[in-house]
C-alpha cells in the first residue's frame, strides 16, 4: 500500500491505527506511529525542529550579512558569500553604518570582521538584532567571551568566535596540543604583516593555550628556562607558562610556527596563509554550521569535531 502526505488526501495516524488493527485480529495494537505534522515548512524534519533550525524557514538559501565590510578581510569574505552555493549577501556593513534590523536587511547569519575595539559591540548589537554571529575579529579576553555568551543564551541565538578560520591553522593548533605532552619544551612564534592592530594574534593565544592545557593535564612541570636576565623582553610573553613571540615583517600575510623541543630532538609546527582567501572555506562552514546552536562556541575545532 502506498502512504502519501500531501494535504489533501494525507494519510493520518488514526487511518493507520484502523488498518493494523482491523489486518490483524487477535494480535496487539501496533506500536504508535508519530504523527506527520502537515504544518512542518518544507524541508525543516522534526530532528532539526529540536535542533533550532525552523529560525530558517528556507533552507536553500541563507540571508548573510558582513560588518566590517570594507575591510582586507571583510570584503574577502564579501566576495565569498556571493560565490558561496546556497547563500545570499543581503548587507554590506562598515564603520559608518548603523546595525539594525533595518540595515540587515533579514538577514539570518552576520559575520564580523571588523577591529578589536569595536567587535564586542558589534556582536552584541547583531544579537539585538535578531541575528546568529561568526565573528573572525581577534582581541577577546575571558571577560568579554562570558558577557557574550550570557548575552547569547539569554536571546536563545548563536554566537561562533574563532581565532583562526584557515584549516592549516586550526589543524596545526589541535596538533601542539596533542604533542605538547611529549616534550620537554614548547614556544610559539606568529608572523603577521604590519597592518595588524593586535599583538600576539589570536592564534598563537589559543595555540599557548592549548599547550598549557595539555601540559597542565599531563602534570608536566615549568619548562627549562635558565633566562635571568632579560631587561628588554627578548623572551617573548608567556601565556599559559608558553613563551610567545610576534613579528610584524612587510610581505606576510599570517604564519605561524611552533616549536617542541627535547633532548637531541625537534618538532616544527608551521602553517602558513599566503593570500586571505584561505580563511574562506573555513568562514563559508561557520556559517552553515551554526544553525541550530545557542549560546557561545570558540574555536572551529568545535564545528570541524576534531
Amino acid at each position: 500500500m502506498l502512504l502519501t502526505a500531501n494535504a489533501a488526501n494525507a494519510v493520518t495516524t488514526d487511518d493507520v491505527h484502523a488498518l493494523a488493527a482491523s489486518s490483524s485480529p487477535g494480535r496487539a495494537p501496533a506500536p504508535r506511529v508519530r504523527e506527520i505534522r502537515r504544518d512542518t515548512p518544507l524541508g525543516v524534519r522534526p530532528f532539526q525542529r529540536r535542533r533550532g533550525l525552523e529560525r530558517y524557514p528556507d533552507l536553500m538559501t541563507i540571508r548573510v550579512a558582513v560588518t566590517g565590510a570594507k575591510g582586507r578581510m571583510g570584503s574577502t569574505v564579501v566576495e565569498a558569500v556571493r560565490a558561496a552555493g546556497g547563500m545570499e549577501l543581503v548587507a554590506a556593513l562598515d564603520a559608518e553604518d548603523e546595525i539594525s534590523p533595518e540595515s540587515l536587511n533579514a538577514a539570518e547569519v552576520a559575520v564580523d570582521f571588523s577591529i578589536p575595539s569595536v567587535t564586542e559591540s558589534n556582536v552584541h548589537a547583531l544579537l539585538d538584532a535578531g541575528v546568529d554571529v561568526v565573528v573572525g575579529t581577534t582581541g577577546w579576553t575571558e571577560e568579554s567571551y562570558e558577557r557574550v555568551r550570557v548575552h547569547a543564551e539569554e536571546l536563545g541565538r548563536a554566537v561562533l568566535i574563532a581565532p583562526n578560520f584557515a584549516m592549516g591553522a586550526v589543524l596545526a593548533m589541535k596538533f601542539a596540543a596533542l604533542a605538547a605532552p611529549y616534550f620537554e619544551s614548547a614556544e610559539a612564534i606568529e608572523m603577521h604583516h604590519p597592518n595588524k592592530v593586535d599583538a600576539p594574534s589570536g592564534t598563537a593565544i589559543a595555540t599557548a593555550r592549548g599547550i598549557g592545557a595539555a601540559r597542565k593535564d599531563a602534570g608536566l612541570d615549568s619548562m627549562p628556562d635558565a633566562t635571568q636576565l632579560d631587561p628588554e623582553g627578548t623572551r617573548g610573553g608567556l601565556i599559559d607558562g608558553v613563551p610567545v613571540h610576534a613579528v610584524r615583517l612587510r610581505g606576510l600575510t599570517a604564519s605561524e610556527e611552533i616549536l617542541l623541543g627535547n633532548p637531541g630532538e625537534q618538532l616544527v609546527i608551521r602553517t602558513d596563509s599566503f593570500d586571505r582567501v584561505s580563511f574562506m572555506p573555513g568562514v563559508i562552514l561557520a556559517i552553515r554550521s551554526i544553525r541550530g546552536r545557542v549560546g557561545l562556541t570558540i574555536g572551529l575545532d568545535k564545528i570541524l569535531d576534531i
